[in-house]
């Protein structure tokens, strides 16, 4: 019993053992006799969890099945937008969430969240489906408003030249669940016609996600009432359920002090079920007053043990092999160089899906070009090559192993932050000096 309780919830589909299906007696909505829905929860490689139903009727025959997401909500939302220049783009993969919403803001079209299941298709397959669905009911409009009719026939024509590629057009996909993405043929490089912008929120997109702002704002309550230097000490312990398996576990939280550095708060979650592991950084003093740029020169293995601070806001760069990670990926992370150099790989390895199949194509040998490029340098096989953290919340660090003398091989700049990192950070607007005079004086 004891190793069932300790099995992921979702497992891979295998020959010889995998995940069981589970039957219910359930009501069958054509006869209102009762039949049999059976349950299987499993996982598909590089995608995400889903629940798969199907529904048999014994008394007449009605049979149906749906798929339906169980991955986990992220902590922010997403706006992926991409400007479809060519007929290329329309063939890019897409993963739409049941929670997202789809705009082509050029045609004043949108597909409201909630509104159709989760599906992986193409960006042609998604606004043909759309067009299909406005056809079907052309005949029926022609009969009773012809007026609306000839509007929606004119739409549709338009749909069809953006479909065909005739007209260029900007695809958005805005998913308050963060689990939605469109592909990057380029991978690793950046496509300078596809931007992910993340967002916090708002209270109606928690309710309609089922997150109940009240349990929130009553944990942020509770973990307010002790002041932090009263958490310094001790390690504070969260339930949550894993990321990988979604099993229920523990994510403990501590505060640090790194030398010659500063104090961070380290989060770390390890499942019993599934071994997955994570741990997660984030800064406890704040932005500082100027932006930081690290370069460390990599000449000898030993450099890869050098302990390694990557804030959430902190940009990732390798110019010899032409890559940039950008700010927010993985999000915040204490560990050494040569494990972040290994986050990067497996994390590129996650997030594209169809980059690392078996069918041809330039992108796809690009990437694995790239991976092995990558693999040489955590191996220690290639060396002097330059890592960049630039991290404009000078949050960041690589330790000096010459301390508290100079490092050779590490530099490190300060520069003043533009006025679009200022915003990105938050801190357009807002006032941390004088406030207490000006309120005085009103």
């Amino acid at each position: 019993m004891e190793e069932e309780a300790k099995q992921p919830i979702f497992r891979d589909l295998e020959a010889d053992k995998g995940p069981e299906a589970t039957a219910v007696e359930s009501l069958c909505v054509e006869c209102e006799e009762m039949g049999t829905t059976r349950f299987l929860m499993t996982r598909i490689p590089f995608f995400k969890e889903i629940i798969l139903s199907s529904f048999d009727c014994p008394h007449c025959g009605y049979k149906n099945n749906f798929i339906q997401s169980a991955g986990a909500i992220q902590d922010k939302g997403c706006e992926v937008i991409l400007k479809v220049t060519s007929k290329e783009d329309l063939n890019r993969q897409v993963v739409k969430q049941d929670s997202a919403a789809v705009r082509v803001p050029e045609l004043d079209f949108e597909v409201p969240m909630f509104s159709q299941k989760g599906e992986l298709n193409t960006i042609e397959g998604i606004l043909s489906r759309a067009v299909q669905g406005l056809e079907r009911e052309q005949p029926l409009r022609k009969a009773l408003d012809p007026d609306t009719a000839n509007k929606i026939e004119e739409f549709i024509g338009k749909m069809k030249e953006c479909i065909e590629g005739e007209k260029s057009f900007t695809f958005v996909i805005d998913d308050p669940s963060g689990n939605s993405f469109i592909e990057n043929p380029l991978a690793p490089k950046a496509d300078p016609n596809l931007a992910t912008k993340e967002y916090t929120r708002t209270a109606e997109q928690n309710l309609k996600l089922n997150i109940q702002p009240e349990n929130q704002e009553q944990t942020k309550k509770e973990a307010d009432e002790k002041k932090p230097e009263e958490l310094k000490d001790e390690v504070q312990i969260f339930q949550t359920n894993c990321n990988s398996c979604q099993a229920p576990t523990e994510t403990r939280m501590k505060f640090v002090s790194i030398p010659h550095f500063k104090e961070v708060i380290i989060m770390a979650t390890v499942c019993d079920a599934c071994g997955n592991r994570t741990n997660e950084v984030k800064s406890g003093t704040g932005v500082d007053a100027m932006g930081t740029r690290l370069t460390l020169k990599i000449t000898d293995e030993i450099d890869l043990s050098r302990d390694v601070l990557k804030s959430e806001t902190c940009v990732v760069t390798i110019p010899e092999i032409d890559f940039s990670v950008e700010a927010g990926t993985l999000g915040g992370r204490f560990t050494t160089l040569e494990g972040l150099l290994t986050n990067i790989y497996d994390h590129l390895k996650s997030i594209n899906p169809f980059g690392l199949g078996d069918s041809p194509g330039l992108g796809k040998e690009n990437l694995k070009s790239f991976l092995v490029s990558l693999q040489e340098i955590i191996s220690g096989e290639r060396m002097n090559v330059h890592i960049i953290l630039d991290d404009p919340a000078g949050n960041s660090y690589i330790q000096n192993v010459y301390a508290p003398d100079p490092d050779p091989e590490l530099k490190v700049e300060q520069y003043e932050r533009t006025e679009e990192q200022n915003e990105d950070l938050g801190l357009v607007g807002m006032k941390t000096e004088g406030y207490e005079k000006d309120e005085q004086g009103s």
